[in-house]
Parts: structure tokens; sequence; C-alpha cells
């Protein structure tokens, strides 16, 4: 598609571009930035962020909280503006200022699924209003016969009854609010459906409910799923392709089986052995992989997104592209998750210092009592006394309060003598 039919469209065509692969192109990011703030305080959340989404097909955007995941999803439906880059839908520019008629028909085809189900519904609405909203921004019904129709529809596709379109949200659990929205966004039979961590707010028991409901409106509808979530193990469930995102950068792109065969970028690996074991002896012994940034040197060599084959798509420098892709090469699946032998178990947490342990192993009566802190700030000699004994009987609790109020009382004591000392040279001038 020209670039000038991309940058000026007034409408969006019925068919997207086709990708090398012969699939349709719905969604496309170019080398999209997003930034917070200006000048000195600006905050790229987003950085040089490329991907495709092809027509009919779930893409999953996963990383932790903070890494730009519902960032891009917003930028997509115009509500974060893009510092950089540009967003095509069906080949049309879609990002910065459009013209009226493509703004409607990008909110009309693009709909939004939102984490909370509680802070997304109105409150003062009810729940056939709420479902309803959109159809009448858009007309998109011809009597309201027909409306009643479609709303009603819906609402038993999602698996609510007709008499709760007389109730307000409030009225509802957290698992029926989201099922709410859901139906919201569905009634207006978009192309595209961003869902940001639809299920994150949900019991474990309504979470595949949820799950179903969206598998089951793809297979009937046609849509397209950006899902975003930062648990792999729901991802690998939905998914058809997975983009994992790392403060801001887009570190690898890949077929669902394929990533987790090959997790060839350590934060993936790392993602991958963060899910849970459902043994609970394996889960005991299981020993996590932990990203540590700073293997990564680009102090010379620039990383960039690179496709190393198999539509395996991993961001690295030169050096480190050609190692990921003599690995991928050698055909062996990659081991994310290791289980120590019996007897060994992993550690607890990451980063538990040995303090932590020694807190664990101190004495029943080391409670850090706070009148150990009142007594050792009138006595702070007594503190000090108090400190060293602790400490050497491991009473760490009761020896950081004396410590505590020691410092704290020979500081008053400090202030004291500086003042008494100033006013006695003030009175002899």
């Amino acid at each position: 598609m020209s670039e000038n039919m991309s940058n000026n469209a007034a409408h969006l065509p019925e068919h997207g571009p086709v990708g090398p692969d012969g699939r349709e192109i719905l969604l496309s990011l170019r080398n999209v930035d997003i930034t917070f703030g200006k000048g000195d305080n600006a905050v790229r959340a987003v950085r040089n962020a490329s991907f495709d989404i092809y027509k009919g097909e779930t893409f999953s955007l996963v990383g932790e909280s903070g890494s730009g995941k519902t960032t891009i999803g917003r930028a997509v439906i115009r509500v974060n503006p893009c510092a950089a880059g540009e967003i095509l839908y069906k080949g049309v520019r879609i990002s910065g200022k459009i013209p009226r008629s493509l703004d409607r028909e990008v909110i009309r085809n693009i709909q939004m699924v939102f984490q909370d189900p509680a802070a997304s519904l109105n409150e003062r609405a009810t729940v056939d209003y709420i479902i309803s909203e959109g159809l009448y921004n858009f007309h998109l019904f011809n009597s309201e016969a027909e409306r009643v129709q479609k709303v009603e529809t819906m609402i038993n596709e999602v698996g609510l009854l007709p008499e709760h379109l007389t109730r307000y949200p409030h009225e509802f659990s957290g698992g029926q609010r989201q099922r709410i929205g859901l139906a919201r966004a569905m009634v207006m039979e978009p192309e595209l459906v961003i869902a940001d961590e639809p299920i994150s707010a949900l019991d474990v028991s309504i979470r595949a409910q949820v799950l179903n409901l969206m598998k089951k409106f793809q297979q009937e509808q046609n849509i397209t799923y950006l899902f975003i979530a930062h648990d792999l193990s729901i991802v690998r469930f939905i998914s058809d392709r997975i983009a994992v995102i790392y403060k801001g950068d887009i570190v690898e792109v890949a077929e669902t089986d394929e990533l987790f065969n090959y997790p060839l970028h350590p934060y993936t690996r790392s993602l991958i052995s963060a899910i849970p074991i459902p043994d609970p002896k394996l889960e005991k012994h299981k020993q996590l992989f932990t990203y540590d940034p700073s293997v990564h040197d680009y102090s010379v060599e620039k990383p960039e997104l690179t496709d190393i084959g198999h539509g395996h798509f991993v961001y690295g420098s030169p050096s480190e592209i050609k190692q990921y892709r003599a690995t991928r090469e050698a055909g062996v699946p990659l081991k994310s998750i290791t289980i120590l032998p019996e007897g060994e178990e992993a550690p607890s947490s990451v980063g538990e210092t040995l303090v932590d342990e020694e807190f664990l192993q101190t004495p029943v009566h080391d409670t850090g009592n706070v009148w150990l802190a009142v007594l050792s700030f009138f006595l702070p000699l007594l503190g000090i006394v108090g400190t060293l004994l602790f400490k050497k009987y491991r009473h760490f609790r009761n020896m950081k309060m004396c410590k505590k109020g020691t410092i704290l009382g020979f500081s008053v004591i400090g202030a004291v003598i500086v003042l008494m000392a100033i006013l006695l040279f003030l009175s002899t001038v």
C-alpha cells in the first residue's frame, strides 16, 4: 500500500494488506515510541515497538507490571499519542491527527475490554444502557425493538439473563461485571478487541469461563484479539503468537509453541520459569531462572529486533543475534525450568538476604518491643549495652529497637548541647 494512501485515507478499506505468508495484516506498529512528560521529566515508556497482528488471530503482549503493555494498547485506541513511529490499521495510519470520519471508524472497529471490571463501568447507568451506549452513538439499529433484541442476545451470549439489564454494576460480582464489559465490546461487532488483562482481577474458577467466552466469540465472529497479560500460563492457552516486552522494548516475538520451545531471550526464559507447576513437590524443588540485564553489553553494538527465521524475532546486538540464531538452528528445545534433586530446595524468594534468614531463626521473645526503644532514648548508654547483648544472643528485632532509641537519644542530647553552646556564646558577646 502506498505511503500516500496510508497517510491520507479518510475511510478504512474492506481488507488490509497481505503479509509475506499470505495472511491479512489487520494492525501494524512501526517503530512506535510513546513518551510521557516533557523536557527533562520525559519518560520514554515504549521504545521502537514493531509488530504485525494478522486477522483472526490472538496476539498476546506479555511482560511484568510497568513494562508498557497497557500503554501500547491505549495507543492503538488513540488514547496515548505516539511520540514517533506510526500505527496502521488495515494499512491506514490511525495514529496522530486523522480525519473525523476515520476516527469514528476506528472507534467502531476497535474495542477494549479493561482490566478492572469495577472501574470501567458507569455505576450510575443500568446494564442495558452500558451495553447499548455504542449502539446509540453509532446508530447501529433501525428500531427500538432491534436494539433490545441485540442487547438481549448479547447478554445471553455472555451467560447473563435479560432481567439483569435493569440492574446496576454494583449489584454484580467481579466475574459478572467483566462479562458485562465483554458484552459492551462485542455488541459493536468489532474486528479487533484489545483485552487488557481481562481475567487478572477474577477468581481462578471464573477465569476459564471468560477465556472460553472470548474463544467462542472469536470462532463465531472471526474477531482478532490483542491480549495483554503477565501470566504466560494463561497466554499459552489462548494465543497464536506472543510478543514479550521488557521496560518498553519488545524483546521477542514468535508463535506460541516456538516461543515456549525456544525462548532465546533470557527475559523470556525468566517469565517461563516463573510459571507455577501444579505438583507441589516439583514446585518446591523448582529453581527459578533470574534475568540479569547486565549480561547485555550494548555500549558498542546497538540492539534491534531481528528476524532469525521460523517467524521468530529476537532483540539483541549483532553478536547476540548470531548466538541466538545458532541456538535456534541447532533445533534442541531450551529448558527454562530446572527441578533440583531430592533433598535440595529452591530459595523461597529471589534476593533474600542473610539477615532475613536470621530473623526466621530468632528466639520467641525477640518481639522488638517498642518500650526498648523508649528506654534506650532516655538512657542511651544503657541502650548501647542492650544493643550489644541482643546482637550476641541473636535477638535481632530487640537489637534494632535498642539501636533506634539509642541513636535518637544521642541525637537529641547532641542538639541540646549545641543549642546551649550557641546561647552561651550569644550571652558573652
